[in-house]
Parts: structure tokens; C-alpha cells; sequence
């Protein structure tokens, strides 16, 4: 089943992390590995931040029984960069629709595109930055190379 599947658990936790990216993921542009990777780095989906409620609605009725688990919602409240549409993080309207109605409906811009899979957004490579206290110059911040 997983060879077929695009996914990888959140951050490592011990032993070695289990990531898969299927032919099918590959075949789907960088921004799905893009978006695998991210998770690889300890990040979790847009749509699942704490403050998400704010921003998106969640369609509870419109999502397949058993992919509830993608929708919840994180605990953190450390979410170092304002709510993105445009994050690769972030799940489009139909992800895991049932009907083929929206999973997600944005409450502040209704006609923004989510759930793109081309690129990092701005506020994703900010995010990294931040929580691996890069330099934007690409130098340690520390002093020590490499």
C-alpha cells in the first residue's frame, strides 16, 4: 500500500524516518516532494495549525470516512509566521472530499487558491528559518561552517 503512497511521519523520532514518495508523487511535480520534505523537517500542515479556525472552516460532513486524521487540529501554539494560503503545507478545497464538495473553505479570501504543490511559499522558507535559526545568507549564524 505505502509504495503507492505519497507521505512521511512528522519530524524523527528515533530509528530511521519512514517517507514515501510513490512514482505517482514523483510524476506530480516537485511540490509534492516539496511538501513530504517539509513534514521530514517537523512540520505539519497549514490547515492543522491551532489558529486555523480563524482563517479556514473545516467541512467535517465532506470528508471520507477515515481521513478525519488529516483535518485535526495541532496543540502548538508556536506558529512563527502568519496563517499562508499559498503554503505547500496546505491542503486544497477538495482534499479527501467525499462528494466532491470543499473539505476546506477559506474564511478570509474565499476565491484564494489553496493547496498548491509548486513551490515553497514565502512564509514556508520563513518558517524553516526560523525554527532551524538559519541565516538568510546562507552562513552559520553560529560561526561554524559547514
Amino acid at each position: 500500500m505505502g509504495m503507492f503512497r505519497c507521505f512521511s511521519s512528522i519530524g524523527r523520532s528515533g530509528g530511521m524516518q519512514v517517507v514515501s514518495l510513490a512514482p505517482s508523487c514523483l510524476q506530480r511535480g516537485r511540490g509534492i516532494v516539496l511538501h513530504e520534505l517539509m513534514h521530514v523537517l517537523g512540520f505539519w500542515h497549514e490547515h492543522s495549525r491551532a489558529d486555523r479556525d480563524r482563517y479556514i472552516r473545516v467541512n467535517w460532513n465532506e470528508i471520507l470516512p477515515g481521513f478525519e486524521i488529516n483535518f485535526i487540529k495541532s496543540l502548538s501554539s508556536n506558529m512563527l509566521v502568519p496563517y499562508d494560503y499559498s503554503s505547500v503545507m496546505h491542503y486544497g478545497r477538495l482534499a479527501f472530499s467525499r462528494r466532491g464538495l470543499p473539505t476546506i473553505t477559506p474564511l478570509w479570501a474565499p476565491s484564494a487558491h489553496i493547496g498548491q504543490r509548486w513551490n515553497l511559499s514565502t512564509s514556508d522558507i520563513t518558517r524553516v528559518v526560523r525554527f532551524y535559526d538559519c541565516s538568510s545568507s546562507g552562513q552559520d549564524p553560529r560561526g561554524k561552517g559547514e
